[in-house]
């Protein structure tokens, strides 16, 4: 893969690369839409990564070639990057060009080849693979000395300020801080982390995604809405953020909010409570446990976050009526993928009846795998 990656860029750009980055997309065990309320996370990265082949340039050009593109360069000036000016898929690695460049780093330009694995528009983090693969590529090329935390946050601010989604922070700090092997607990105010093993296959279990194939576009103004509301319910209640509201103020808080803001708070609130019991599953190696929380937190995007969709139900309801333990949606919704914990011996026919409920339904036939806790952003030569 690496060879033919350094072959396909030598016949684009015309020149041998200095080296091939990935980062991976990723899923979410639990803790959706608490990362921008400065709430809790628990994702995993996946086997499918974002490759970025890269070499400097000299003369503060960018780029930047898509092997799932129309066969097309898009030519940039470095000095001319600016939140706006870039379209499509190339202002996500434009955008970190422009974060780094904005945060005082010196870099310059840069030739890239990008292939991808990553699903797109399945709520997989596609766009976080890709901008975390260019920041660890440039980081490499120009030695910038980077950490993966600060890769994850400037990755983030490209995405926030560069193509102008309002994402928290999640998505980067997965691509960007996985290990093998383990979920990344993430206090996504403090950035404090922990990895949390987690060996489904030695248990007995799998975890199964379900792609929908419902794509969705955070970037269509629903996801920033859904942000607004939540900064606006904690304004409202005299807090930094919905992360600071206790469990036991829950419902004395949702009487003096209006009437569309209060189910966000309900969802951010026990979403984190999800989070800490998930923790608590995992530390003592209850996995099964997971199940029923897994179910709980899509009840509550579906009904009170409302962001669910009848494709991403019935993968749901499907999953569980075979026999998994637990399933839910995973990403910001509207569409995207489910997650649904089975048993190794349930993997088959939970897959099957979730094909047939689809068939039955008269929607495109879902894509599956399971997901296997990998690494995040590398070196692969």
């Amino acid at each position: 893969m690496i060879d033919q990656a350094a072959t396909d860029f030598e016949a684009v750009h015309g020149a041998r690369p200095s080296g091939v980055w990935a980062a991976p997309g990723r899923v979410n065990l639990i803790g959706e839409h608490t990362d921008y309320n400065d709430g809790f996370v628990l994702p995993i990265a996946l086997p499918h990564a974002t490759r970025v082949t890269a070499r400097r340039r000299e003369d503060r050009r960018i780029r930047l070639y898509s092997a799932q593109g129309d066969g097309t360069i898009t030519d940039l000036a470095l000095d001319g990057l600016a939140p706006g000016v870039v379209a499509s898929w190339a202002a996500y690695p434009a955008g970190v060009f422009w974060a780094l460049a904005e945060a005082g780093h010196a870099i310059g330009g840069a030739d890239l080849l990008v292939d991808s694995d990553v699903p797109t528009g399945a709520g997989l983090s596609s766009s976080a693979a890709l901008e975390c693969a260019t920041a660890a590529a440039l980081n490499d090329l120009y030695e910038l000395g980077l950490s993966a935390p600060e890769i994850a946050l400037l990755a983030q601010r490209a995405e926030n300020a560069f193509v102008g989604v309002p994402c928290g922070v999640m998505d980067q700090m997965a691509s960007a801080c996985c290990t093998d092997g383990a979920a990344l607990f993430l206090d996504t105010r403090t950035l404090e982390q922990r990895h949390v093993p987690l060996d489904l296959e030695a248990a007995g279990f799998r975890l199964l995604v379900i792609d929908t194939r419902v794509k969705h576009d955070l970037g269509d103004g629903a996801y920033a809405s859904l942000r607004a509301g939540c900064e606006r319910a904690a304004e409202l209640l005299g807090l930094a953020a919905l992360r600071d509201l206790p469990a036991g103020g829950l419902a004395a808080a949702l009487e003096r909010l209006p009437a569309e803001l209060a189910p966000l708070v309900r969802h951010v609130v026990t979403e984190n409570q999800r989070v800490a019991e998930t923790i608590k599953h995992l530390d003592g190696g209850r996995i099964a446990e997971l199940g029923p929380v897994l179910t709980a937190g899509h009840a509550s995007l579906r009904d009170d976050y409302r962001v669910s969709c009848p494709e991403t139900d019935l993968a749901v309801e499907a999953a569980v009526a075979a026999g998994a333990l637990g399933a839910r949606m995973t990403g910001g919704g509207f569409g995207g993928s489910v997650i649904a914990l089975v048993a190794a011996g349930d993997v088959a026919p939970v897959s099957d009846a979730v094909r047939a409920a689809f068939r039955s339904a008269g929607y495109a036939e879902p894509v599956l795998f399971t997901a296997v806790p990998s690494p995040g952003a590398r070196r692969l030569a």
